[in-house]
């Protein structure tokens, strides 16, 4: 994504955040008439008006309608690449849970369960399929749900059981290429996929292991009785897939190609494709299914696939809890969030045009004078919109691209950027009760959100790592020049 910024020096800053502040201000009014539903258009809708006030900020300042329309178009040129990679997150998506792929992780998972470290395992469980899944609300709405139980039943703090699922699940969520936040983040920022799960691993994975010791020693000083009891969960979804060790054959195959460097889409490709074959292969009755067919012939099998790759694939199961696991949207289920990251482009593009970004840039410069400081700027400003706007999304969006010029003129990588974003703006948002985030989780969970607040370590810690690794000068990765490459 493009970084270039025009300048308007009859801008001034009171006329540069005044299209920010509208928005703000119509997100949050927004979100407070439709909840969670705001995801479904509302809010990209909001984006658009924000940007029609950003439109007429420039009218007076002179900018052209073909000026302002340039701009917009280069900034959604620049996301094509994130835009193909969410298409085909959806059809890996798909395809790894018609295989059992996804559902052979959920089951292994709960194999390890036992009381005597039952937190820690909770934590554990909740990463895997997290990452596997890309969706923390996924995974708190299903195996969550059923860990609060077990957990209940055994003695432990409610607060403390569903703080274990919410920080596993959103160390999942950050971390998986599956996940919209994480595809979001880097878009937003101008760095790729893999470059930022990567560079996000510096201080995600310490604040993982920091979380886990913690949930160990909980786990030591809570005393518990009963037995954690997963057999009717593991015998429903022996029922609906046939679970072997060798479906783990294809995310360990895209997780090789990931290593070895090959492009994104390439890797999830081959993924998608992988996911499909194993699909006949080993779950032939629920491809015949989701092709509506009688019998599983080449029509049927390509039918089938081509559905689970594109549209909503719901697999029939009687377990409540593994309704909603068992479903996935396909490439259909991402049009959503890159609906989100056009309007955004729009808002973006249109700022950019007039000038505000150039300004207000120069502005957080003024007031950060170091690195430290520019990090905790945009830490600020991903908290600060996560109260008021309510959506992780925008806590994402806006910052992103309002900090994309400071990032580059202090010379910082882009991926800088996208890690912060994520380490403030993706976790908090569920620490916070009236957040979208902090509603679903709230109301999944049946555990109020100052209940888990403290035990949700992983989230609320990630930030002040980011600070830490700032104010540190830890691994803050600088900007490569061409003529240093060559």
């Amino acid at each position: 994504m493009s970084t270039k910024i025009i300048k308007n020096k009859e801008l001034s800053i009171f006329e540069a955040l005044i299209p920010v502040i509208a928005l703000i201000g119509m997100l949050a009014f927004n979100v407070y008439v439709f909840g969670d539903e705001a995801l479904s258009g509302t809010n990209q809708f909001v984006l658009l008006l924000g940007a029609s006030v950003a439109a007429i900020v420039g009218f007076l300042n002179k900018v052209t309608y073909k000026k302002m329309l340039d701009e917009v178009a280069e900034n959604i040129k620049s996301t094509a690449g994130a835009i193909l990679i969410l298409l085909m997150v959806g059809s890996l998506a798909g395809t790894w849970l018609v295989s059992g792929v996804i559902p052979s992780m959920i089951y292994y998972g709960l194999k390890i369960l036992s009381p005597a470290i039952f937190l820690p395992a909770t934590l554990i469980i909740c990463s895997v399929i997290s990452i596997a899944t890309g969706s923390s609300w996924t995974t708190s709405a299903t195996v969550g749900i059923a860990l609060i139980g077990i957990g209940g039943a055994l003695g432990f703090d409610l607060g403390m059981v569903a703080g274990a699922v919410i920080s596993g699940a959103y160390f999942g969520d950050k971390l998986s290429p599956m996940s919209d936040t994480t595809n979001l983040a880097p878009a937003m920022a101008g760095t790729d996929l893999f470059t930022h799960i990567k560079y996000m691993t510096l201080t995600t994975v310490p604040t993982y292991i920091i979380t886990l010791i913690i949930f160990i020693i909980f786990g030591l000083t809570v005393e518990t009785h009963g037995i954690a009891n997963t057999d009717g969960l593991l015998a429903d979804i022996e029922k609906s897939f046939t679970i072997t060790p060798w479906l783990f054959l294809v995310p360990v195959i895209v997780i090789g190609l990931i290593v070895k460097k090959t492009e994104p889409l390439i890797a999830l490709l081959i993924g998608t494709l992988l996911g499909a074959i194993f699909a006949i292969i080993f779950q032939p009755n629920i491809v015949l299914m989701l092709s509506g067919g009688t019998e599983l012939n080449f029509v049927n099998a390509y039918k089938g696939v081509m559905n689970a790759i594109t549209v909503e694939s719901v697999i029939p199961t009687d377990n409540e809890t593994l309704k909603d696991l068992f479903k996935a949207g396909g490439m259909q289920k991402m049009l959503g969030t890159i609906w989100l990251i056009l309007c955004a482009m729009v808002f973006g593009g249109i700022m950019d045009a007039i000038g505000a970004l150039a300004r207000i840039s120069q502005s957080l410069l003024k007031l950060a004078h170091s690195t430290a400081g520019l990090f905790a700027s945009t830490v600020g400003s991903c908290l600060a919109l996560n109260v008021t706007a309510s959506d992780q999304y925008l806590a994402i969006v806006v910052p992103g691209k309002m900090f994309a010029k400071a990032y580059k003129d202090r010379g910082l990588a882009p991926e800088n950027l996208s890690r912060t974003l994520e380490d403030s703006g993706t976790v908090t948002s569920v620490l916070i009760p009236w957040n979208t985030c902090g509603a679903y989780q709230s109301g999944a969970l049946g555990v109020a959100t100052f209940d888990y607040l403290p035990y949700a370590i992983f989230n609320y810690l990630s930030p002040l790592m980011t600070l830490l690794f700032a104010a540190l000068n830890i691994k803050i990765r600088q900007l490569v020049s061409k003529k240093e490459t060559e």
